[in-house]
């Protein structure tokens, strides 16, 4: 068989699909593997570069096959997009990925180590319980104002106005129960933002990037640790905007 040049690889749970080609831009490969075929079969592949498109399960497999000799590049979905010929499939899209890798101008996005992946964890953790507790915070707000009680904006305001509505008579015994069952999903959801927070300073005070960040005025201990966990390495940004859209997702409230 001929030598295979590069190879794209379509993820998924159960199921990978390759698509090889040798120096001469032939298809050579076009196969269709298990989890652990896929593993076995990389293992005893020579060395060659391997396109995967960037998604939470890419960076595992990037240091796996990087630890069998292969070289492997991560391309971010919309920059592959493009170079998909007919309908969308696996086979479709592992075509498109390599193709899209021998593009000069393909920029690819870093591997990250295991390290990073678990502070990004931390960072998504506590994106979804200040998310959570937003959500709660409206609807415990919705629901006293239909019997008459307003609380001004803020976090700090949603436990005293909880105070009030168990306090007040004029409000049913059923909507208090409610109230206070409510009451204690939202203490749940600040005692593990803190635990979250305290885990984020931490890192924060184990990372000299991020405590140089908090010597710009306006960044705090979160959003610094925040900054440097999803955006390791700012160089692979075009341009400010591009970097400032990932960088500051989600970034919320609390120590910064």
């Amino acid at each position: 068989m001929d030598q295979i040049s590069r190879i794209g690889m379509d993820t998924s749970k159960r199921i990978f699909q390759l698509h090889g080609v040798n120096s001469a831009e032939q298809p050579i490969l076009r196969k269709k593997l298990s989890r652990s075929a896929m593993a076995t079969f990389f293992a005893r592949l020579a060395p060659t570069v391997v396109a995967i498109e960037a998604c939470g399960a890419a960076h595992h497999w990037a240091r796996e096959l990087g630890r069998l000799g292969h070289t492997v590049k991560l391309i971010a979905p919309q920059l592959a997009k493009p170079y998909v010929k007919r309908g969308k499939n696996d086979a479709a899209d592992a075509a498109a990925l390599c193709e899209a890798m021998s593009r000069p101008t393909m920029r690819f996005v870093p591997i990250k180590t295991v390290e990073q992946q678990a502070a990004l964890m931390l960072a998504g953790e506590r994106e979804r319980l200040v998310r959570q507790r937003t959500q709660l915070a409206n609807a415990i707000r919705g629901y006293a104002a239909e019997f008459g009680l307003i609380a001004a904006k803020g976090p700090a305001q949603i436990e005293p106005l909880l105070q009030r509505l168990q306090g007040d008579e004029t409000v049913p015994a059923l909507a208090r129960a409610l109230f206070a069952e409510q009451a204690a999903d939202y203490a749940r959801l600040q005692a593990r933002i803190e635990t979250t927070d305290a885990r984020l300073l931490e890192w924060h005070h184990a990372n000299p990037l991020s405590q140089r960040l908090t010597k710009v005025p306006g960044i705090g201990p979160v959003i610094a640790s925040l900054l440097v966990m999803k955006t390791p390495d700012p160089k692979a940004f075009r341009s400010g905007r591009d970097y400032a859209a990932p960088a500051f997702a989600g970034a919320g409230s609390g120590l910064g």
